[in-house]
């Protein structure tokens, strides 16, 4: 349960219909591989004590008196079980017969969870045997103890306040109000759902839209455990279909019809940060639903969800590709908006040969083509200096020209050594102050030319230099428009991936590729050879690193602690611990120190959900202290 990481566990058991005394031994054996796999909430399926599918003999005394026995016995079972246990059952109250979630913990039971709405339609009849459950919770007398018994009750664990779990049964789901609306708003992060939905021809897809739905709709965990073999086939089949989904994303799904437990981990700390987030996600004034304590025992979950390295780029190759066309169609609709309402004659782009500036000309032609003006008004600008090398000043020329834009050279070390001497520098100091000149240098002319042509200049810079500060200020840093302004460095080289793989031209093909294999360099420091001596990511670290660290840290609020824990995991095998802390390390420091660099970033349009224009997403003071967040940082790497 360290850094909110909770295990689940949706478990499907191999009954038999109406032997309650074999479905409760196969309910105590999947418990206890729960429990030896340290899941602390378990699930089961609707009405899994009897079977679902008893029909009339609901009615019979015999049925319900074995039930209540079998979930005895169950509740003593879970005495030494460091778990919360969801089993559901018949339930006899005042002479009248219930469809309850009986919530178990460590040798008591917390509560009865009654259904809401019994569905009575097609193949369904259960208002033929059950009540539907009372408007509000109440107590009734159960062995000797009053025990909490209605709708929409929440359990809080004692040790981990922030998880809070309440239950539904199968049709509360498909109803228009599910009761999990009310228990999370006042405070559920997990929703359970105990079901017995069975399977028809594409039921599992409209299944599993409603699990993703209300897990995003809530900003909650949800673990669906259904029935499946076992149940009477006299009229239906059960599929098993569990799943366990996080806000929208499905985490684990069983395979349909195989009886089975599966696992993953909820991360409450990411549903509760996505709540603080959410203005509209607002709790009522006055609380209204009971709320019943359990305990666990607090450990580090051993984590077996995945996480991916580059969380900023689906994984899917279609989807990706979707994605890549829908960011540059927003990049360039952003930049069409700007250009015409500037009445720009030009758009002047600085071009190196490498990805951002790749990126940013691409767009403008873009841009361009929505707005129906020629590929000709584009001014591609390249300044060839100290550090610029054959391979990426062919590449920028000869892309200006299969791109069909207007190319000009401007060569600057002239300009640049007059500054030289202008300053005092010597033109040998291979120092902050000559790196940064030409980057000034390269944005005076072309912000001059802008000017001169009455243009606008579009910027280059990306989301990971802009959260580093790797960007000379006042120099690369400013633009007229910064297109790129919202993209990390990891999703620029997908999108200009996506631009060579869709390139009608074989000639602009190659040279996009070429682009992509060329080490990201600002080429400020002379050639070694011929080739590029100045490697950004020996300097600041690997960007896919900082791109990780960037996205949990602004879109979650993580600690860097939770970070590291998170990157070990999805770069094992690929970076050891040392080199991860060492660059988180850095991250933050960076992160802290360059925020004046961000305080007055040029406009640019928001492709995600993680952006740091100071105008929208990111408002942080210039002069914030990095202390605690390296302090958190030096814990983690002490233990």
């Amino acid at each position: 349960m360290k850094h909110g990481f909770v295990k689940a566990a949706a478990a499907t058991p191999d009954i038999r219909v109406a032997d309650v005394r074999y479905n409760q031994e196969k309910i105590c054996e999947m418990i206890q591989e729960a429990s030896d796999c340290h899941a602390k909430i378990l699930v089961f399926p609707e009405l899994c004590v009897t079977g679902y599918t008893c029909g009339d003999l609901f009615h019979q005394q015999v049925l319900l008196a074995d039930s209540k026995e079998a979930l005895l016995k169950i509740v003593e079972f879970t005495k030494d079980k460091d778990m919360l246990v969801f089993i559901g059952m018949p339930l006899s109250v005042d002479g009248k017969l219930y469809n309850v979630a009986a919530a178990l913990n460590k040798g008591e039971i917390l509560g009865f969870t009654t259904k809401t709405f019994l569905p009575n339609y097609g193949e369904f009849y259960e208002m033929r045997q059950f009540t539907p459950g009372p408007k509000r919770a109440r107590y009734i007398l159960f062995e000797g103890k009053y025990v909490p018994f209605g709708p929409q009750l929440l359990f809080q664990c004692a040790q981990m306040d922030s998880l809070v779990v309440s239950a539904e049964i199968c049709e509360d789901l498909w109803s228009p109000a599910p009761p999990s609306i009310g228990a999370a708003l006042e405070g559920a992060t997990v929703i359970v759902n105990l079901s017995a939905s069975d399977e028809t021809v594409g039921k599992d897809i409209y299944r599993r839209e409603l699990v993703q739905g209300q897990s995003a709709r809530l900003i909650a965990g949800y673990i669906y455990a259904n029935a499946g073999d076992g149940e009477s086939t006299t009229d239906l089949v059960f599929g098993g279909h569990n799943m366990i989904a996080e806000n929208g994303m499905v985490l684990k799904e069983a395979k349909r019809f195989q009886n089975d437990v599966i696992y993953t981990e909820i991360d409450i700390q990411r549903l509760l940060s996505e709540r603080r987030r959410n203005t509209t996600f607002q709790a009522p004034e006055e609380r209204s639903l009971e709320m019943i304590q359990f305990g666990l025992a607090l450990e580090k979950t051993e984590l077996t969800r995945s996480f991916p390295t580059q969380p900023f780029v689906p994984g899917d190759d279609r989807m990706r590709g979707e994605r890549c066309e829908e960011i540059l169609t927003i990049q360039a609709m952003g930049l069409k908006k700007r250009l015409a309402h500037t009445q720009a004659k030009t758009a002047v782009v600085g071009i190196s040969g490498g990805l951002d500036s790749t990126l940013a000309l691409l767009v403008t032609a873009r841009a361009f083509d929505l707005l129906g003006r020629s590929r000709k008004e584009i001014l591609a600008v390249t300044m060839p200096c100290f550090g610029t090398t054959d391979r990426t000043y062919r590449n920028a020329c000869q892309m200006a020209v299969k791109l069909g834009v207007n190319l000009r050279e401007v060569p600057i070390d002239h300009a640049v050594r007059i500054h030289f001497q202008d300053i005092g520098h010597d033109s040998q100091d291979h120092s902050v102050t000559y790196e940064n000149s030409q980057a000034r240098e390269r944005t005076q002319v072309l912000m001059d030319i802008a000017n001169k042509d009455g243009g606008m200049v579009v910027g280059t810079g990306d989301l990971s230099e802009l959260a580093l500060g790797w960007a000379t200020y006042n120099g690369d840093h400013m633009s007229m428009y910064g297109v790129n302004a919202s993209v990390p460095k990891t999703l620029v080289r997908h999108l200009v991936k996506h631009a060579a793989d869709t390139a009608d031209d074989a000639e602009l093909k190659e040279v996009l590729y070429d682009v992509l294999d060329t080490p990201v360099s600002p080429e400020l420091l002379p050639p070694k050879e011929g080739n590029i001596a100045q490697r950004t990511e020996d300097l600041v670290g690997p960007y896919e690193l900082h791109d990780f660290f960037l996205y949990y840290l602004l879109r979650f609020g993580y600690e860097p602690e939770k970070i590291d824990r998170l990157a070990r995991q999805a770069f094992d095998g690929k970076y050891d611990s040392q080199v991860i802390q060492k660059w988180l390390e850095a991250f933050c420091r960076r992160f802290f120190s360059q925020q004046f660099k961000r305080s007055c970033m040029p406009d640019g349009p928001k492709v995600g959900t993680v952006a740091l224009s100071p105008r929208g997403d990111w408002r942080m003071p210039s002069d914030a202290c990095a202390v605690g967040w390296l302090e958190n940082f030096k814990k983690n790497e002490a233990r």
